[in-house]
């Protein structure tokens, strides 16, 4: 296909929804999809006839390289639905840029733009009513590309899957999160994958995180390889911690990703008149101002989770507990964010796309 402005998307619609089973007001993340998805597939070295499809199961080789060599990448979106009814996505260009530099460092070929745009804004035309209007109600969105070749051989393959699948969502984590600071596990490393949404770097996180739920706590908030002194980014999410009235957060590097919701939220904290201090930021430091009563606060901020807040914090054998905080910069910068995601606010930086 050469002419990528005047390609036609192949439709094939369910015949029947399944919107009427499913019950939105208690959702499990990511367990509900909606009624179709996106497909196209890379043979021969060209990227053939995008479809949209009833959303059904897959058949793959046993010989897929995705299944031994890992070849597979991904993003998280959402979409949501404002009080008229259009629907919204936020930032795409930022997902779609990143998803093909994920797949640029797995040897993978890269998406062609006017494919992920075109296939989003059918596929969200298509199962628009699954998307619900009203803050805390979105669409998550996950386009990912998987090597579908059937030959066990240990380089780049030459056949690739692209697709886009949807669940309806709400809140990812509910209430406040417990987190260890990690001391001997490690979630990437100078010159490796970190910055990338590979499929691999969540799976090496699951057993330390297993660990640490043992403990009580659901998340672990990971160290540099090499001293483990530096504080980096949680298992789905980047920090910040609040420091006096200073946020503090690790600058992107090849060990940490470069989150949409990251780099949002230091724009809005500008517009807010807030401190945002991006440096490194050290396990000492933290320690020192929580037993100091100057940390204020600790959270994670993702796609999935927008914001989520820590309440405690362990490092070797002690436990920081951080106080309740009336007004504070987690609840000020998520509401201003969300405010922008369902339109209800002015967007002065341009993050709005509307599905037409």
């Amino acid at each position: 296909m050469t002419n990528l402005d005047t390609f036609k998307i192949d439709i094939s619609k369910a015949k029947q929804s399944k919107i009427e089973q499913v019950d939105f007001d208690n959702l499990a993340f990511g367990r509900v999809f909606t009624d179709h998805m996106f497909v196209c597939d890379f043979v021969d070295g060209v990227w053939q006839q995008p479809k949209i499809m009833p959303y059904q199961t897959l058949t793959i080789e046993p010989s897929a390289r995705v299944l031994h060599y890992g070849q597979a990448v991904f993003e998280g979106m959402k979409a949501y639905k404002d009080v008229q009814g259009k629907v919204w996505l936020f930032r795409p260009d930022q997902n779609f840029n990143r998803i093909n530099k994920s797949a640029a460092r797995l040897a993978m070929p890269e998406f062609p733009q006017t494919f992920f745009f075109k296939g989003l804004e059918e596929l969200l035309k298509i199962d628009h009513q699954w998307i619900k209007s009203g803050i805390g109600n979105s669409l998550y969105l996950r386009p990912f590309v998987i090597a579908t070749e059937p030959a066990i051989a240990a380089s780049p393959a030459n056949a690739y899957k692209f697709m886009i699948i949807c669940s309806p969502a709400k809140a990812y984590y509910t209430g406040k999160v417990r987190v260890l600071f990690a001391e001997k596990y490690s979630r990437s490393a100078n010159g490796g994958v970190g910055f990338a949404k590979a499929a691999g770097n969540y799976a090496a996180q699951f057993y330390p995180t297993s660990l640490a739920q043992k403990e009580g706590f659901q998340q672990v908030i990971w160290t540099d390889a090499n001293t483990h002194e530096n504080l980096e980014e949680a298992g789905t999410m980047n920090t910040f911690f609040r420091v006096n009235d200073t946020l503090l957060t690790a600058p992107i590097s090849d060990r940490i990703l470069d989150g949409v919701t990251r780099k949002s939220l230091i724009q809005l904290a500008e517009d807010l008149n807030i401190k945002c201090e991006v440096r490194t930021v050290t396990v000492n430091e933290i320690k020192t101002a929580a037993r100091n009563g100057e940390l204020k606060e600790i959270f994670g901020a993702g796609t999935a989770a927008v914001i989520s807040p820590i309440e405690a914090f362990k490092h070797g054998d002690e436990v920081f507990e951080l106080p309740e905080v009336k007004d504070s910069y987690a609840d000020l910068l998520k509401t201003s964010m969300l405010n922008i995601q369902h339109n209800l606010a002015e967007d002065k930086h341009g993050w709005r796309y509307e599905v037409k």
